[in-house]
């Protein structure tokens, strides 16, 4: 995910503007939705606690869905729990930097894991949380009976002997080439989760393991690495811009526990689709508009000068490629959901051949702003409290109305918005299943 702080600052006007001066549907007919909830803004500054929202995961209560809970990363800020109106519950500081040189926690990707048994026998639903500060994995027991309205559900299981996820010592996690996206997956051998490496092509595969005490860790099983560089049908090879080092990273993936299938968003080229423990060959399943542009990098102005389109690129998706989640229905039908940051908008793809389905944005409405530049999402098919046919929760990368700090400069605001997935399926003509798969099953 790329930084929106110039972007936010070059339209200071709109930053600070209140709903009626969020996008909404532009004139190019792609349908609009109104979020119904909103969480509180935060805000990336030492007064905010340095909160950049990030990614979110909505938990599904066992017995009593309006008590369900969304779980967001904010960076720095580490990780939120809030109820089904936005309100929040707990707030989970990220971990402190081990050494006053070192990189503090930083909280990047999550998802979840139910029904994990751990040493004592207990079974306990997981919220999962990559730390890109530390190069880690965190665990998270989520309590089913303290999930509600000023209670706190979650508790930290982590071993205190997790290992760094791609790094050896603690000079190479200072590089920042860490734990970045996340994604878990369980099958009949275990509980997974695949992880990316930050300014990397990697994915790696990680077991959980219950370990003493009713903690959790992991042990690696193996790594796949996506390619860097694509050879173009005029023979020549394409790299993407990127500044000095960097090779295209993925973040945003999902797993089709279903299917035992990941999806995962490399953000500058497209969406592929490879086996859940990386055996086998990845395929590249649509490609990002800009695939194949050449662009040249600025070290003044930080960003690259793009060079003429040979039109090699997708139709439907703009980079860079973020946010993956299913919609799960019933039969093994359902969809894949993409955030584009480009354009603002989300694809939609046909769940079992990947054929692409529709585009819509999230505009404002109901008293709030929509949603730009977005990152994670997640989609549930279930019913919960209010939202009778379904979820879908999204970051907003810039949410309005802003505030000014104390020098009158604009902080960088982000929060998250709850759509209704039954007002995404009426503008697209989406089917709604909410007996389909639960995350539970």
């Amino acid at each position: 995910m790329r930084s929106r702080t110039r972007l936010c600052l070059a339209t200071l006007v709109l930053c600070l503007a209140g709903p009626a001066l969020a996008p909404t549907a532009l004139a190019d007919g792609i349908p609009t939705v109104e979020p119904r909830v909103e969480t509180p803004a935060l805000f990336d500054d030492a007064a905010g606690g340095n909160a950049n929202g990030d990614d979110p995961a909505i938990w599904v209560h066992p017995t009593r869905s309006g008590k369900s809970v969304v779980m967001t990363t904010a960076k720095e800020g580490g990780l939120y729990a809030y109820d089904l109106g936005g309100r929040q519950l707990q707030h989970v500081p990220a971990p402190a930097a081990p050494g006053e040189d070192d990189e503090p926690g930083r909280f990047n990707n999550v998802d979840l894991v139910y029904g994990l048994r751990l040493s004592d026998g207990v079974r306990t639903d997981l919220a999962v949380v990559s730390d890109r500060g530390r190069d880690q994995i965190r665990f998270y027991a989520v309590d089913k009976n303290r999930a509600g309205r000023g209670r706190a559900p979650l508790t930290d299981l982590t071993d205190p002997a997790v290992p760094f996820v791609f790094n050896t010592g603690q000079e190479q996690v200072n590089d920042a080439r860490t734990a970045y996206g996340l994604a878990t997956w369980q099958d009949g051998t275990g509980t997974y989760v695949l992880v990316s490496q930050r300014h990397r092509t990697r994915v790696a595969l990680l077991k959980l393991t219950a370990t003493a005490h009713g903690k959790v860790g992991y042990r690696l099983v193996r790594t796949l690495d996506l390619p860097g560089s694509f050879r173009l049908p005029n023979r020549t090879t394409w790299t993407p811009c990127l500044e000095p080092g960097e090779l295209p990273q993925v973040e945003g993936m999902v797993v089709d526990g279903e299917r035992d299938v990941l999806y995962a968003a490399q953000e500058d080229v497209g969406i592929w689709r490879m086996r859940a423990d990386l055996t086998g060959t990845p395929t590249l399943v649509d490609k990002v508009r800009e695939y194949g542009r050449p662009g040249v990098y600025d070290p003044e102005t930080e960003e690259c000068a793009p060079g003429a389109d040979p039109g090699y690129g997708g139709r439907h998706l703009s980079a860079d490629a973020e946010g993956l989640t299913i919609y799960h229905g019933d039969g093994g039908d359902g969809y894949l959901l993409a955030s584009g940051q480009g354009d603002n908008t989300f694809t939609v793809y046909d769940r079992d051949d990947n054929d692409y389905v529709g585009r819509f944005r999230i505009g404002a409405g109901n008293g709030l702003d929509g949603v730009e530049h977005s990152d994670g999402s997640m989609v549930v098919n279930v019913p919960l409290g209010r939202f009778d046919r379904g979820l879908l929760v999204t970051h907003d990368g810039e949410n309005t109305p802003g505030a000014l700090d104390e020098n009158g400069e604009a902080r960088e605001n982000t929060n998250f918005k709850f759509v209704g997935w039954g007002d995404v399926a009426d503008e697209l003509d989406l089917d709604v299943d909410t007996d389909g798969w639960n995350p539970r099953d």
